[in-house]
């Protein structure tokens, strides 16, 4: 589930607009929604809690008639939020049924979103092509945090259209002009509702379940995503795999269905009893290896034990533990322990003081918050099972989900179940990697050997500067023909270690396997792109005066920062490489060619020369310079969506906007000399 700021803003207004969360209320809604001229109409019936109720809709709904017990009721209209308004109902007691009837026109779909868009508070949006009214647009009256909800659907019978929960009921046009019909419920609590339509061809498949009623599951593609050769055939098989092996990891699936629907916005999104993707991702092979087991996971995290939000997002760092990583570590070793380099190269391109406390993140709006809350947490989870061991964990992972389904929880929930589990007191653990910010920085400062009868003694000084964590690291020690691997606590300032072996050490590393969130030498990491995507104040030489490419540069910078990047003369490149902010120069080959010879800089690197449509590379060292080179503005303006999402990488080769090669400059721990005594 991508949690982003639009759902976490929409939860403290409804506490504002309807007081303070009580038990879950229903909610009925019947919806009428044309996409083709963007008409939608609804009625709601629901009981307020308050005489005085208020709730929000999008601005471009108005209220119509409302009636309770028979009585005609007045709506009056009241500012609200930007994109929204609210709306006050008087009643002659709390908990009476209201029935409110509302309509209007939607905004059309904005295909011009990017991923960092979709994050965002979006309006409801409509279209032939697709339509997308997420739980944070208030397409429907919103006035209580956590909700159940029926939903009926009505549209035009060339649409389909689900929402999060059990189909109860449809009928599908048997001639033409007839309407399609759904019914969706929803009895647990949750957070809010969201309306999806398309044009879908829809693909079931039941499984049965022991001791249950079958599982469904579905594919909501279009006509032409669904005609792909097994395509619909292989995300069904794969949900099922990803469902089967979290119920035996957590506890039985808490639904009776899953779908997978493909939209036109670039989103991967999950919620309850489904995942909303992209249909362009959907079709990359590596999207059900990855995202599809994320989404599914969520169904348990996020879905099945709700966020505590105003104490901090766990689910995205336990999510990412469980799925991304844990598809790694089935792959190989050493695929995770990439996983675990490029969680701390992500972080690390970062400026430190941009990197929020982990139980201060809420959601993914830029590169630090996606640092911290996806990286960082689960990197939090790998240190937790190496501390408690892996029994310890399972348990607790398994008693967290039996304590807290259909629950609110927060960190201190999670904390509690592998206490219970692990039978310890982690409360330095966690009180230091949720409440610090920053990275700790560990050095060994001096290390000796000396015989110690038929063996040999090694005394290590570790450092660990500021902010200081309670450390467990892994040290590896060598000698010719004999490794082995000891683990030490690290404190703050210098703690000193005294440890016997039976052959003499001769060299050190650190954590060489990656097993601990730290911070690693500068020489240890290669320059990635997420130094300059998630740059504080980027620089940019714009190169295409010349051969009129100028404004596709402008306009690719514009999508590639994070933050609106300076404008800085080529004249200038010399001395602004000689600070601290990353600097951008792009232009065509040519000119890009021509300013590093004249700059005196590293050339384009040799695997890359003569390879596609563009090319797109961080320069290796001290230099804070990364370069995009294309063939002309067609192939610069190509990038606009692509690059973006490619932070993790060193260079990348592009042919007409799709990656061709891409890739992380090499890099090694630094390997400590033991001194002989």
């Amino acid at each position: 589930m991508r949690f982003s700021s639009w759902k976490r803003v929409l939860a403290v207004l409804l506490l504002v607009v309807g007081g303070l969360a009580r038990a879950a209320p229903t909610i009925e809604l019947d919806v009428v929604l044309d996409p083709q001229t963007r008409d939608f109409s609804a009625s709601a019936v629901l009981s307020p809690a308050e005489r005085d109720f208020r709730f929000l809709l999008h601005e471009s709904l108005r209220v119509g008639a409302v009636s309770a017990g028979g009585r005609v009721l007045q709506a009056e209209s009241l500012a609200g939020p930007a994109g929204l308004r609210q709306w006050r109902i008087r009643l002659d007691r709390a908990g009476e049924r209201v029935r409110l009837e509302y309509a209007g026109r939607l905004p059309p779909l904005d295909r011009q979103r990017d991923h960092r868009g979709v994050l965002q508070r979006m309006p409801p949006m409509s279209s032939p092509e697709g339509s997308f009214l997420p739980a944070g647009s208030a397409w429907y009256p919103q006035s209580q945090a956590m909700i159940s909800y029926r939903v009926k659907l009505t549209l035009p019978g060339s649409q389909r259209a689900v929402v999060a929960g059990r189909r109860v009921a449809e009928t599908l046009p048997t001639t033409p002009g007839d309407a399609y019909r759904a019914t969706f419920e929803f009895l647990p609590p949750t957070d809010g509702i969201d309306l999806m339509a398309g044009p879908w061809v829809v693909r079931e498949k039941a499984i049965p379940r022991n001791g249950a009623p079958p599982l469904y599951l579905r594919t909501y593609f279009s006509p032409e995503l669904d005609a792909t050769p097994g395509l619909a055939e292989a995300y069904l098989d794969d949900t099922r795999r990803y469902i089967e092996r979290y119920s035996r990891e957590i506890g039985d699936y808490p639904y009776g269905e899953f779908s997978i629907v493909a939209g036109p916005l670039p989103t991967g999104f999950g919620m309850p009893t489904l995942t909303y993707l992209g249909e362009a991702v959907i079709r990359l092979p590596f999207i059900r290896k990855t995202s599809l087991g994320h989404e599914v996971l969520h169904n348990w995290w996020g879905n099945g034990v709700y966020v505590d939000h105003a104490r901090g997002n766990w689910s995205e760092g336990l999510t990412t533990f469980m799925a991304d990583y844990a598809f790694k570590e089935d792959e190989s070793p050493a695929a995770a322990s990439e996983m675990r380099l490029g969680w701390l190269r992500d972080a690390l391109a970062l400026p430190a003081d941009e990197q929020p406390a982990l139980r201060d993140f809420r959601s993914r709006t830029h590169g630090a918050e996606a640092a911290v809350g996806y990286g960082k947490s689960a990197m939090l989870f790998v240190m937790l099972k190496e501390r408690i061991g892996e029994t310890a964990f399972r348990q607790g992972i398994r008693e967290f989900w039996s304590a807290r389904r259909f629950r609110v929880a927060a960190w201190q929930d999670l904390q509690a179940a592998f206490e219970r589990a692990s039978g310890q007191n982690l409360d330095a653990f966690f009180s230091a990697w949720l409440n610090q910010r920053g990275m700790p920085a560990v050095a060994i400062e001096r290390a000796e050997t000396r015989p110690l009868g038929r063996q040999y003694q090694l005394s290590l000084v570790l450092g660990q500067g500021a902010p200081a964590f309670p450390l467990r690291l892994p040290l590896e020690v060598t000698a010719p023909g004999r490794q082995e691997v000891r683990w030490v606590d690290v404190s703050a300032g210098r703690t000193t270690h005294t440890l016997v072996f039976d052959f003499q050490p001769q060299s050190l590393r650190l954590d060489p396997d990656i097993r601990v969130w730290r911070r690693l030498e500068a020489g240890s990491l290669p320059p990635i792109l997420r130094r300059w995507i998630g740059a504080d104040a980027p620089q940019v030489v714009n190169l295409g005066a010349a051969s009129g490419t100028a404004a596709a540069v402008d306009a690719l910078a514009q999508r590639f920062f994070e933050r609106a990047p300076g404008k800085l003369a080529e004249a200038g490149l010399a001395s602004a490489l000689r600070g601290r902010e990353p600097v951008l120069i792009a232009g065509t080959h040519a000119e890009v060619d021509r300013a590093l010879a004249a700059a005196g800089l590293p050339a384009r690197p040799a695997q890359l020369g003569g390879k596609g449509t563009a090319q797109v590379w961080t320069v290796l060292g001290a230099l804070p310079l990364a370069v995009i080179s294309a063939d002309n503005a067609a192939a610069l303006g190509a990038l606009q969506r692509g690059l973006p999402h490619y932070g993790s990488q060193s260079w990348l080769v592009f042919d007409k906007g799709q990656v061709i090669e891409k890739g992380v400059w090499p890099a090694s721990l630094r390997v400590i000399p033991v001194t002989r005594r």
